[in-house]
C-alpha cells in the first residue's frame, strides 16, 4: 500500500494528464449567459443598415463616426449583425468609443461584457451609470465619466468625493479628475484649486492654475492682473499731431518662484518658437504671453476705461514715442503680436464672447492664426459661419490657411462653405506646386466637415479639361455625395 504521500502524487499526476488532455472537471461548470435584453430604441432603416455594412467593409470608413453620430442623434441603433465589426473597430481606434457607445444600443453593452476586448464599452459613453458605487470600484475612465457628471448636477458633491481620495490617488489620476471641474467651475472651488498648485504632479499644477485663471473674482485672478497692469501701461502720446492713448508694453524682467507657482514656467511652451518674420519668441515675451491669458479680461476695460473692441486697436510700444522708422515699426509689430496672443488665450479660456469678437473683427496682428480659429468656439452659434469666413479670406492663398481651417469643426455651411470652396477654386485655377499641394490638404480637410449638399459646386472644377485639377478634388465629390446620401437615409 502506498503512504499518504505516494497517494497524493498519484492524484496530482492524473489530474495534470487529464489537464493536458483539456479535461474540465465536472464541478466547474460555467455559468449560463444571461439573455440580451429588450432594445428600447429602434434599429435604423435598411438603407442605412446597408450603407454601415459598405463602410465596416472599408468604403469611405473616414465617415464612420458621423454615421454614429447622426444615427443616435435621430433615435436610431445599429443593427446586431453589425455590432461584432464596429465593436472591433472600436478596440483598436479609441476615438471611435464614445460614438459607438452612443449608437450600439444595449445589445451592443450585452456583447461586450461577453467580450475582454470589447470592454472598454462598459463607462465608455456619457452616462457611466452605477451611482457613488463606480467612484468607489470604477476604472480610471468610468470615475471619470461619474466625476463629470456630477459636476454638471452638484459640483460640492464631486469635490467632497475628491477630496476624501484625493492623497491615495496617483498623479495621473489626480490630473484627470480634476480636470472635470472645468464643468460647473466657481469661487467654491478656489481653495482646493489653490491647494493643488502645491501638488508634486506637473499636470495636476498646470490644471489647477488653468482652471483658477477662468474663476471670476478669484485670488488668483488678482495676482495675475497685478503682474498683466506692470506689463501694460496706458500712456498719452503724440501722434500725427494729436493725442491718443498708447499702451507701453515692458515684459516681465525677471521670474521668480510665485509666477512658476502660478502657471508661468521658466520656459513656457512657446519660447523660441518661430514667429513673424522669422524671429523667435523670446523668454520675457513668452513670459507676457502667458500673464495675458491669465489675466481677467474685465481688467484691460476696467484700466482703459473703453470696450474691447477699441482696446484691441490702441497702438502698442515698448518706449516713449520714437522716431516712426522701420525699427519702431517692427517693434510694434512685435509687441502686438505678443499682447494679442495674450488676449485671444484669454478671451478663449474665459469664453467671452465680446473679446473673440473684438479679436476676430480688429485686424489684429498674431504669429498664431490658429489662435484666432478657436475664438470661433466662443462666439454665439448664428456669427460663426461669417466670421470664420472673414478669417479665411483672410489668410486665403497663404500656408497659414490650413492651418486656421484645422482649427474650424464642421459643418461647414452657409457663409463659410462659400468662403471654402472660394479659397479651393482660386487654388484649383493656378498650376504651381504650391497651390496643387494647398488643393489637395484643403480638399482633405474639407470632405468630412464641408455642407455634404455642396458637392454640384465643385462639378464645374472637377469637369476641367486641365489635368493640373488634382485627383483630391473628385475624391472630395466623391465623399461628399456618399455623406449626404447617408444623411438622407438616416433622416426617412
Amino acid at each position: 500500500m502506498p503512504d499518504k504521500a505516494g497517494r497524493l502524487l498519484d492524484a496530482a499526476a492524473v489530474l495534470a494528464v487529464r489537464r493536458r488532455a483539456g479535461l474540465v472537471p465536472s464541478g466547474a461548470v460555467p455559468e449560463p449567459i444571461a439573455l440580451a435584453p429588450e432594445e428600447d430604441v429602434p434599429v435604423v432603416p435598411g438603407p442605412a443598415a446597408a450603407r454601415l455594412r459598405r463602410i465596416l467593409a472599408g468604403e469611405q470608413i473616414r465617415v464612420l463616426p458621423e454615421w454614429l453620430d447622426a444615427a443616435a442623434s435621430r433615435g436610431f441603433r445599429v443593427p446586431a449583425q453589425s455590432l461584432p465589426d464596429l465593436l472591433e473597430r472600436g478596440r483598436t481606434d479609441r476615438m471611435l468609443r464614445p460614438p459607438i457607445a452612443r449608437a450600439a444600443g444595449r445589445r451592443g453593452v450585452w456583447l461586450a461584457l461577453q467580450n475582454t476586448d470589447w470592454a472598454y464599452l462598459v463607462g465608455a459613453g456619457d452616462d457611466p451609470g452605477g451611482g457613488a458605487e463606480v467612484w468607489e470600484t470604477g476604472t480610471r475612465n468610468r470615475r471619470v465619466a461619474y466625476l463629470t457628471m456630477l459636476r454638471g448636477s452638484d459640483p460640492a458633491r464631486a469635490r467632497d468625493l475628491l477630496r476624501g481620495t484625493w492623497t491615495a490617488e496617483p498623479a495621473p489620476d489626480r490630473a484627470a479628475f480634476l480636470a472635470t471641474f472645468a464643468h460647473g467651475l466657481s469661487l467654491d472651488d478656489e481653495e482646493f484649486l489653490e491647494a493643488a498648485l502645491e501638488d508634486r504632479g506637473k499636470d495636476v499644477r498646470q490644471i489647477a492654475s488653468d482652471l483658477l485663471a477662468r474663476v471670476p473674482a478669484s485670488a488668483y485672478g488678482e495676482r495675475m492682473a497685478a503682474r498683466a497692469r506692470a506689463c501694460l501701461v496706458p500712456e498719452r502720446r503724440s501722434a500725427r499731431g494729436r493725442r491718443q492713448t498708447w499702451i507701453r508694453v515692458e515684459p516681465p524682467r525677471a521670474h521668480d518662484e510665485d509666477m512658476a507657482r502660478d502657471g508661468v514656467p521658466f520656459h513656457p511652451s512657446g519660447s523660441f518658437a518661430p514667429r513673424g518674420g522669422g524671429r523667435p519668441v523670446g523668454t520675457r515675451a513668452a513670459w507676457l504671453r502667458e500673464i495675458l491669458a491669465r489675466t481677467p479680461l474685465s481688467t484691460w476695460t476696467d484700466l482703459f476705461g473703453l470696450p474691447p473692441m477699441e482696446i484691441v486697436c490702441l497702438p502698442l510700444g515698448g518706449g516713449p514715442g520714437g522716431s516712426g522708422g522701420s525699427s519702431a515699426q517692427n517693434e510694434w509689430a512685435s509687441d502686438a503680436r505678443d499682447v494679442h496672443i495674450g488676449w485671444a488665450r484669454a478671451a478663449l479660456a474665459q469664453r467671452d464672447a465680446d473679446w473673440a469678437r473684438a479679436l476676430l473683427k480688429g485686424g489684429v496682428m498674431v504669429d498664431e492664426p490658429e489662435a484666432l480659429a478657436d475664438l470661433l468656439s466662443v462666439l454665439p452659434e448664428s456669427e460663426r459661419d461669417a466670421a470664420a469666413a472673414d478669417l479665411i479670406r483672410w489668410v486665403e492663398g497663404q500656408p497659414d490657411l490650413l492651418r486656421v481651417l484645422e482649427h474650424v469643426p464642421g459643418p461647414w455651411t452657409g457663409p463659410l462653405a462659400a468662403a471654402v470652396l472660394a479659397a479651393l477654386a482660386a487654388s484649383a485655377e493656378r498650376p504651381t506646386r504650391r497651390d496643387e499641394h494647398l488643393v489637395t490638404q484643403l480638399c482633405r480637410l474639407a470632405d468630412l466637415r464641408l455642407d455634404p449638399s455642396a458637392a454640384p459646386r465643385l462639378d464645374g472644377l472637377a469637369a476641367e479639361p486641365d489635368a493640373a485639377v488634382p485627383r483630391a478634388v473628385p475624391e472630395l465629390i466623391a465623399t461628399l455625395r456618399f455623406r449626404d446620401e447617408m444623411l438622407k437615409e438616416l433622416s426617412t
